[in-house]
């Protein structure tokens, strides 16, 4: 059974989060607050923050911006994961990502369904890695960002969580490169 383990040190992970929307502001950005209050409060560092138009291209150059950045070891958006002509972050994830995590959008929709049934095959939840770096797009309410944080990322990116965790993964990400990449 999943547990934490007293015995192993945390350690904290660099979190950038990115609120995709064509109306939020910092003043309104609900999802986005309720992301950095539980990054914070589960002793993660938030090292970016900003709000994306539903614009693919702004998207992955911000995406590719935050890969690059040795400061950046993971980024969380919520925001523009759903089916409406506007709704591009899957796309734009999924254009960058290395490989695709997709137990990651499964489980969201699986513990989602629990609280709003059938409703979640409407979500595109996804999530990934490129250059080293995790990416995990969430729906865009407050809820979808409590859902995917407190039942998944917030154990997945808890070095001490058991059996395994993405952050024990860290060190060999970028195995497959060579020296100095």
């Amino acid at each position: 059974m999943a547990k934490i383990d007293g015995d192993r040190p945390f350690l904290s992970v660099n979190i950038a989060v990115l609120t995709v929307s064509d109306s939020r502001t910092e003043a309104d950005d609900t999802s986005g607050k309720t992301l950095v209050e539980r990054i914070t409060a589960a002793g993660h560092a938030v090292v970016d923050k900003m709000i994306l138009k539903d614009e693919q291209d702004l998207i992955i150059a911000q995406l590719r911006r935050w890969i690059a950045d040795p400061k950046v070891d993971c980024v969380i958006s919520t925001g523009g994961t759903g089916l409406t002509g506007r709704d591009v972050t899957a796309e734009a994830f999924k254009a960058v990502y290395e490989k695709e995590i997709e137990g990651f959008g499964e489980l969201f929709r699986h513990l989602s369904y629990a609280k709003i049934g059938t409703s979640t095959i409407q979500s595109r939840a996804t999530g990934g890695l490129a250059h080293g770096t995790y990416l995990f797009a969430l729906p865009g309410s407050p809820g979808a960002c409590r859902d995917g944080w407190d039942d998944i990322l917030r154990w997945q990116l808890d070095s001490r969580h058991r059996p395994c965790n993405l952050v024990e993964l860290m060190p060999r990400l970028m195995e497959h490169l060579p020296a100095g990449h």
